[in-house]
Formats: C-alpha cells, structure tokens, sequence
C-alpha cells in the first residue's frame, strides 16, 4: 500500500460507481444530454430531421452535403455518449434509407471517421447498439417528473412514429426495473464473502422481485407497440452489417478502412442486465448460445462489460447454497432461477408476436402499409433471425432452458 493510501478510499470491489452504474438508473446513463455544443449543430440538424428526411429518400443527400467535423473536441461522457447516439442513428438512416435491396456498401467519410472517433473513445463498436437506443436516448418530459412513461420521451427518433418510442421506453423502463436486481447482486457478494445468511437471503428475495417487475414492465409493449409497424418499418433499422443476407459483404467506413468491416445489429441481447443475473446464478448456456452473448458483451461499455466480469470473477454462489445445506437460501436461490426462466419466456411471447405473428400476416398482404422504406414490402433478409444475428427462436427457447436447468433440485 502506498504512503497516504487509506482502505476508506479504496472502493469496496462492486462498489456500483467503479463501473458506471448508479444507485437510482442502473446501466441507464443517469441524465443525458439532448443537444451538443454549437459547432455539431449540423449531426443534430440532421439527426432531429431523421423520420422525414429518411421516408422522404433525402437522408443520402444531406449526408453527403454535411461538413467534415472531428470528434476530437466533444469532452466529457455525456458528450461523447449523445455524438454517438446522433451518428449511429444517421448512419442506420444513411444505410436503410432504401429498404433491404437497397443498401450501400461504403460509408462516406464526413460520417464514417468521426463516428470511429466517437466509438474508439468510448470503447463501443460504431454501429447502434443497445447503449445507445436504449441507456443514451430517453430525456423527462417534466425534469422534476418521474420516471414513467407518460413523462418520457427519446432524443433522437427514426421512422416508426409512436411504435418506435414506445419500443425505445419501454425496453428503458425494463431497464429501469431491475436497478434494485443489480444493488441486490452486489449485496449478495458482500454477503457471501461475510459468511451472512441473512443478508443473502434478502438480497435473493429483492432480485427475485426485480426480475418479476422487469417481465411487468416488458408486458407494457403490448400497450404501446404496434407488431404491424414494428416488423415492416422498424425493425430494419436496428438490422446490422454481421450474418445479415442483405448485407453479405460488411461495410466500408471511408477514411477508417479500405476493407469492410462487419457489425452485429441493435438486440436485447446486449443489455448488460441479463448477463449479469446469469453470472451471479451461475447459469450456463449452450457452447453456441454462450458464443453468441459473449460476443454481445463488446457492443456494451466497457465498464458494465467489467461489472459482469467481476461478478463471473466472485465466489459461486450456487456453490455457496450447496454447501449451506439451508433450506430457505436453496428456495430463495430457486426463486431467482425460475423468475429469470419466466422472463426469459415471456420475451419468447412478444417475439413471437412481433415478429412471427407479424411475419406471417405481412407475407399474407395483411400487414397495415408502414411509414418507412420498406412500406408495402417487409426486410425479408431477417425473417428468422435477431437484429443481433441470431436465429432467434432456436436461441432464445435454448437461452430460457438451460436457464430453467439452474435450478437447485432437493
């Protein structure tokens, strides 16, 4: 220990701030900002101008016709976090402007390099991700308002009206729900590591109820996502360049790389929460499933990235119930397993209703005409798969049994 160093200014080793995590949001960046200085104002022109500028076909022009600008002068996380929020939504415009048949294989420069910039400095991939759709994009209707949906709204938007905020809110409000599910994980290592069954059993109790509101909250897509629009006009548009059919070759960022590089669309699967409850539960998903989310886990910041890690890193606490022999913690413990199995099944509901459901009524010619490019003709290229890549039903029916198999039997 160095002369001057003291254990009170050494952080506890989940202390939920050495990871970019707060107490009240969680993994959800605490207050964004919404407009960035003065010399970005033509990416927030733009970007305020998206839904139109894209259903209008204009995207591309105003895109080529933006200044070159460096990111080198945007300071601070919130800064940095909103430029990428801003770019990698024009760049999904810039991509998807024309429908699936109509995709470009170049990103042009005056867009390509400072959404490199932006990402490098934040450790993200430059595409939109779930850090940005979701954790970066919300702002209070009333600041002194509460969290909730009637008082939120996004930042920046895309074609999909209503549908879309309601998709990007509610998804945040999930978020939202499983903060006290995230002070519970740390509360439970600290309890292990004190040998206190007490405070383990409460702290299984409260993730227990957290994964319980996070499916209440889910089922709210039901009020305000409409699967018509959400297959035909929105989906496209968190589709990436990585395992897509109508993107084979990757894209090229001018000025960044002469060879394409390729990325995984937008997906739940990149929400850091999940991966966070497995590891505390010690959950363990198929060699191919496991590969598919280990590979998400660098599409989120690197510190919620580390905070996952860290709890992989910690005393197994399935092996600490084992060993207890106590009754109460293996309930408690089980509790948490089948809340997470049955979250994980509702998600297989909404899917099917989103995308199956909706699938089979668009190709039936009964899907209600969309707002966005692909209106009259839905993205065929991912019928069965994720926006993240996946085949999504094999996945997640996979993903939500061998989490069901984390049960601690008697």
């Amino acid at each position: 220990m160095e002369p001057g160093d003291s254990t009170e200014e050494t952080p506890p080793p989940l202390a939920l701030a050495r990871f970019q995590l707060s107490e009240e949001y969680g993994f959800l960046l605490p207050h964004p900002l919404t407009e960035l200085p003065a010399p970005y104002g033509p990416w927030m022109e733009i970007a305020h101008d998206l839904p139109r500028l894209i259903t209008s076909h204009r995207l591309r022009s105003h895109v080529h016709q933006m200044p070159q600008l460096s990111a080198r002068h945007l300071r601070g996380r919130e800064e940095l976090h909103l430029a990428h929020l801003v770019l990698s939504f024009i760049t999904m415009g810039y991509l998807w402007q024309e429908g699936e048949e109509g995709t470009v294989k170049v990103l042009p420069q005056n867009l390509a390099v400072p959404f490199w910039e932006v990402s490098q400095a934040l450790g993200l991939p430059p595409i939109l991700s779930h850090a940005d759709f979701v954790l970066a994009n919300w702002r209070r209707k009333n600041p002194n308002g509460p969290l909730e949906m009637e008082n939120l709204d996004t930042i920046i938007s895309l074609p999909g009206a209503e549908s879309l905020r309601g998709f990007i809110l509610v998804t945040l409000l999930v978020e939202k729900a499983a903060v006290p599910g995230i002070k519970a994980i740390v509360q439970a290592i600290r309890a292990i590591l004190q040998l206190d069954h007490e405070t383990l059993h409460e702290a299984l109790q409260e993730l227990a109820e957290a994964i319980g509101d996070m499916t209440k909250a889910l089922a709210r897509m039901h009020d305000f996502v409409d699967p018509a629009v959400f297959y035909a006009v929105i989906r496209i548009f968190l589709s990436g360049w990585k395992d897509n059919p109508a993107m084979p070759g990757g894209l090229v960022y001018e000025g960044v790389s002469d060879e394409p590089l390729a990325y995984s669309g937008g997906s739940a699967a990149q929400s850091t929460v999940l991966h966070a409850f497995d590891e505390l539960l010690g959950i363990r998903h198929s060699e191919e499933s496991t590969a598919f989310l280990h590979r998400m886990r660098h599409y989120m910041p690197p510190p919620h990235r580390a905070f996952v890690e860290e709890i992989h890193r910690a005393p197994s606490l399935r092996q600490h119930v084992l060993s207890s022999g106590d009754a109460q913690l293996r309930a408690a413990f089980n509790r948490c397993v089948s809340a997470l199995a049955d979250f994980r099944s509702y998600h297989i509901t909404i899917v099917t209703k989103y995308i199956a459901v909706a699938a089979a009524k668009a190709k039936a010619g009964r899907a209600e005409p969309g707002d966005g490019p692909a209106a009259g003709k839905p993205p065929s290229a991912l019928e069965a798969k994720g926006t993240g890549g996946s085949h999504i039903f094999s996945f997640l029916k996979s993903v939500r049994d061998t989490t069901r198999e984390g049960l601690i039997r008697a």
